[in-house]
């Protein structure tokens, strides 16, 4: 199977080029931001939990987020693997997801680092808020969770570095050029 970990600050481009992956792949996505989105949507515990955490632009407890992602990755049958957009976030993330993945004898195939200038992302966050309306894409949000990225997140870098499955895409440019670099990327990581 090929599992795949796409990472990068919000507004990376994550969700788009996850969903170009999917079309050429036929992988499954498990999208945590769609997933506890829902959760929060539809009321549930777990939801009013994530709101609390969300609101505040911190990041979910890892024991919470793994609980869901072994839920939402043991529902796919017949998966010719998973995309994780938005997980892991922090190494013990990466360690729990290794161990989760382990247990079903599975592996991350690859990690895509998508990299954008923070004024870039700032710029395609604002302009994101304004057409969805989502709450936590605003100017004051968006600065709390770029700080809890590069300190918290950006480290999962030289975690999956170690792990020899890192690949660094530049993430600024055409979407079709950038989405040409990450089938590159997974071509090699599949050989």
């Amino acid at each position: 199977m090929l599992n795949i970990v796409i990472f990068g600050a919000p507004g990376s481009g994550k969700g788009t080029q996850s969903a170009r992956i999917v079309e050429k792949y036929g992988l499954n996505h498990i999208s945590t931001g769609d997933v506890l989105r829902a959760e929060i949507k539809n009321g549930t515990e777990l939801g009013k939990t994530a709101k609390g955490y969300i609101d505040q632009g911190q990041l979910i407890p890892d024991e919470l987020m793994i609980n869901i992602l072994a839920h939402v990755f043991d529902s796919f049958t017949e998966s010719k693997g998973v995309i994780f957009d938005g997980f892991p976030r922090t190494i013990a993330q990466a360690e729990a997801l290794k161990k989760m993945l382990n247990e079903r004898k599975q592996a991350v195939s690859i990690m895509l680092d998508l990299d954008v200038p923070e004024d870039e992302l700032m710029t395609r966050l604002i302009k994101r808020g304004k057409e969805s309306g989502r709450a936590d894409d605003n100017e004051e949000t968006i600065k709390k969770r770029l700080v809890v990225y590069h300190s918290q997140t950006a480290p999962l870098i030289d975690w999956y570095k170690s792990e020899g499955i890192y690949s660094h895409i530049q993430g600024s440019g055409s979407m079709d050029a950038i989405f040409n670099d990450i089938v590159t990327a997974i071509e090699k990581a599949a050989k």
